[in-house]
C-alpha cells in the first residue's frame, strides 16, 4: 500500500468498511494506518437537500466556512488546514480552480454520490500538491446485478425543490458490462446572503439552480482486465450581493470531470491501473449590467496517472507514475489584452511505498517527487501500528506535504510574485482505538507545523501595495477524539475537537477556525421508521487574520424521520437548525433559519 501520514485504523464505526482513498487501492479500515472517516449513502440519504460541506461539517476535524446560502462560496478546512490544502476528488479525478487553489464545494451535486471518504493528515506521498489538511473523496453512484431505477423528488424552505432520477445495473457473463447514469436539478429561492452591517448588503434573496448529471460505462475484456468511462458535469448559477445597487449579481460556475482507465492483472500478484482524466473548473461572474462587470476564469486540469500494485507475501509495493497539466484561461470585461494568468504548469511524478504486516504489527514507508515550474519536491511518509489485542490499537506517523503556489499567488497583478515558493507541512501524530462491550472510541494527536506559509503582506517586499508573499509560519495542533455505540435500536455517536490552528508568526488564531468544535447524532430505528437527533456545536472563531473580529460560537439541532413504507418507497422529513439559531460562518453574511424538508424517493438511495 502506498505510505500513509496519519494514524488510526478506523472509519467511524464500519470496521468492515473498504476504503479506496487511503491506500489508492481498496482496503478494510480495520486494516489501515491512516485516520479515515466514511459517510455511507444512508447517510446521505438523510442530509436531504443540504450541500455537501454542510454533511462534511457534522463529522469530526472538519469545519466550514460559507459566504451566504448554499450556492455562494465555501471553503472546506479539516483538521484546521486552509480549503486550499486539501485535496478534492470526484471518483479518482483531482477537481478544483488553479486560481484559488480549491475545489468549488458549492457545484457538487449531493445527490449524486454514493458515499465520501476523508482521510485526514499529510498525504502529498499519495496525491501530491496541496493535500496538506488530508484529502476528500467523492464517490458517485454505481451498482452491480441487473437493471435498477431510482428517483426522487423533495420540497422545502426557501421555495428549494429538487429532483433526481438514475438507472444502475450491469450484465453478467464473461464479458459483463456495468453501466450507470443518472441526472439531478435542484433550485432554492434562498435568503439574502449578506446582513445589515455589510458594504454589500442587498436585501433581495440570493438563491441558486442547481443542473447535474453523471454516468459510467465498465466492460470486462478478460479475467483480470477491465476498461471504462466515467463523466460528472454540473452547471450552478447562485445569486450573491455584490454590492447595495438593485443589480442582481451572480456566478455561473461548471465542474466536469471525465476518465477513461484500463485495469489489468499482469501477474497473479501484479495489478496495473491506468487512468486518463480531466477536469474543469468554470467560473463566470456578473457585477454590473455593463460588460465591464463580466469576468470568466476557467481551470483545466489533464492527469494521466499509471499505478502498479504487487503482492510480495503479506506485503504490498506500490510503484506510480503521474503526469498533470494545469492551464488557466482568464478574460475580464472588454479587454482584449492577455491576463498574466493565461498559461499553463506540468508536474511530473514518481512515488514508491512498501506495506508491511507481520502478526500485530503495520508499516508504512514511502516517498515521492513531484517536479514543476515551482521546483522540485520530495515528501515521505512512515506509519507504524500495533494491536495490543483484538480490542486495542495504536498507531503513530510521521509525514511531509506541500502546497504549490496558486496562479493567483504568482501570476495575479499587482498581487503575485513569480518567485512564491511551496507551503511546506511537517506532520506528527499519534492515535489509540479501544473497542470494549459494544463501544468504540478513539483518540488521534497531531501537530503539523507549516513553513512558507504564503499570507498577503503590506507594503510588499521590493513594491508598494500588498502582495502574496512567503513570510509566515503555522502550526495546526489538535486532539480528535469520539465515540460511538449501539444501545438497544439506538445508535450513538459523538466526536470533539480541541485544538490549536495559529499563525506562529503573529500568534494569532488562523482565520474563521474554532479551538472547540463537536458533534453529536442519536438514530433511533423501529422497523421501517428511523428517527434522529443531530447536534453540532462550536466555540467562537475569529473572521480575520488581525483576530479584530470575532464570530460568536453557535449550537444547531437537526431532527429527521424516514419512512420505508415498502422495500421501494420511502419517505424522509427533515428540520435543520430546528431551533431558529441566528450565526455566521463568516462576518456579516447570512445562514439559514429553520429549514423543514420532505422528499419522497423510489428505488436505491
Amino acid at each position: 500500500m502506498l505510505a500513509l501520514g496519519a494514524s488510526c485504523a478506523h472509519a467511524d464505526a464500519i470496521p468492515d468498511t473498504v476504503v479506496v482513498t487511503a491506500t489508492r487501492t481498496p482496503q478494510r479500515a480495520d486494516q489501515l494506518i491512516a485516520d479515515t472517516t466514511v459517510i455511507d449513502s444512508d447517510e446521505i440519504a438523510r442530509a436531504g437537500a443540504g450541500s455537501v460541506a454542510d454533511l462534511l461539517a457534522r463529522r469530526r476535524g472538519i469545519e466550514i466556512t460559507r459566504n451566504g446560502g448554499p450556492g455562494t462560496n465555501t471553503g472546506v478546512f479539516l483538521r484546521g488546514a486552509n480549503s486550499n490544502q486539501v485535496v478534492v476528488l470526484i471518483d479518482g479525478v483531482r477537481i478544483g480552480s488553479s486560481t484559488t487553489g480549491a475545489a468549488s464545494w458549492n457545484a457538487i451535486p449531493l445527490s449524486a454520490i454514493d458515499h465520501i471518504e476523508v482521510v485526514y493528515g499529510p498525504l502529498s506521498t499519495l496525491y501530491g500538491a496541496d493535500a496538506i489538511g488530508g484529502v476528500v473523496q467523492i464517490f458517485t453512484k454505481k451498482s452491480e446485478g441487473g437493471p435498477h431505477l431510482g428517483a426522487g423528488i423533495g420540497a422545502g424552505t426557501y421555495a428549494t425543490k429538487q429532483i433526481d432520477a438514475a438507472i444502475h445495473g450491469a450484465s453478467g457473463g464473461e464479458h459483463a458490462v456495468s453501466y450507470t447514469l443518472g441526472a439531478q436539478r435542484e433550485a432554492s429561492d434562498g435568503f439574502s446572503a449578506t446582513r445589515p452591517g455589510s458594504s454589500s448588503y442587498n436585501p433581495d434573496d440570493d438563491g441558486y439552480r442547481r443542473t447535474s448529471a453523471n454516468g459510467r460505462l465498465a466492460v470486462r475484456l478478460a479475467d483480470g482486465i477491465d476498461a471504462g468511462v466515467q463523466f460528472l458535469k454540473s452547471r450552478l448559477r447562485a445569486q450573491y450581493d455584490y454590492s447595495a445597487s438593485s443589480f442582481d449579481a451572480r456566478n455561473i460556475q461548471d465542474i466536469d470531470s471525465y476518465a477513461a482507465f484500463l485495469n489489468d492483472r499482469i501477474l497473479p500478484n501484479w495489478r496495473s491501473s491506468f487512468q486518463w482524466a480531466r477536469s474543469n473548473d468554470k467560473l463566470g461572474s456578473f457585477t454590473s449590467a455593463a460588460a465591464l462587470g463580466t469576468s470568466q476564469i476557467d481551470t483545466r486540469q489533464d492527469e494521466a496517472t499509471w499505478q502498479n500494485t504487487i503482492g510480495i507475501g503479506d506485503d504490498t509495493l506500490q510503484l506510480l507514475f503521474g503526469h498533470r497539466k494545469e492551464t488557466v484561461r482568464s478574460t475580464s470585461g472588454t479587454s482584449t489584452t492577455p491576463s498574466p494568468l493565461n498559461r499553463s504548469r506540468g508536474t511530473n511524478s514518481v512515488a514508491a511505498s512498501y506495506g508491511m504486516k507481520r502478526g500485530s504489527h503495520l508499516l508504512d514507508l514511502g516517498a515521492r517527487n513531484d517536479h514543476s515550474v515551482y521546483g522540485s519536491k520530495t515528501t515521505g511518509t512512515a506509519g507504524y501500528g500495533y494491536a495490543f489485542n483484538k480490542d486495542l490499537r495504536a498507531t503513530a506517523s510521521i509525514g511531509t506535504s506541500f502546497r504549490a503556489p496558486t496562479y493567483n499567488e504568482l501570476y495575479y497583478p499587482n498581487y503575485g510574485l513569480a518567485d512564491n515558493k511551496p507551503e511546506q507541512g511537517r506532520n506528527a501524530e499519534a492515535g489509540l482505538r479501544y473497542d470494549i462491550a459494544g463501544v468504540e472510541l478513539q483518540a488521534n494527536y497531531y501537530r503539523n507545523r507549516l513553513t512558507n506559509l504564503i499570507v498577503s503582506v503590506n507594503p510588499c517586499p521590493g513594491r508598494t501595495g500588498s502582495c502574496a508573499y512567503n513570510v509566515n509560519h503555522a502550526l495546526l495542533e489538535g486532539l480528535t477524539m469520539s465515540a460511538a455505540t449501539r444501545f438497544k435500536d439506538i445508535d450513538l455517536r459523538a466526536s470533539a475537537d480541541l485544538q490549536d490552528p495559529r499563525d506562529e508568526t503573529t500568534g494569532k488564531q488562523l482565520a474563521r477556525r474554532a479551538r472547540r468544535h463537536a458533534a453529536m447524532s442519536a438514530a433511533y430505528t423501529a422497523g421501517p421508521l428511523e428517527s434522529g437527533i443531530e447536534l453540532q456545536a462550536s466555540g467562537q472563531r475569529f473572521d480575520d487574520a488581525a483576530n479584530a473580529n470575532r464570530l460568536k460560537g453557535y449550537g444547531l439541532l437537526n431532527l429527521y424521520t424516514s419512512w420505508r413504507f415498502t422495500p421501494d418507497w420511502s419517505l424522509l422529513v427533515r428540520l435543520d437548525n430546528a431551533a431558529d439559531k441566528r450565526y455566521e460562518l463568516a462576518r456579516n453574511y447570512g445562514t439559514a433559519g429553520r429549514s423543514l424538508f420532505a422528499a419522497l424517493r423510489y428505488g436505491l438511495r
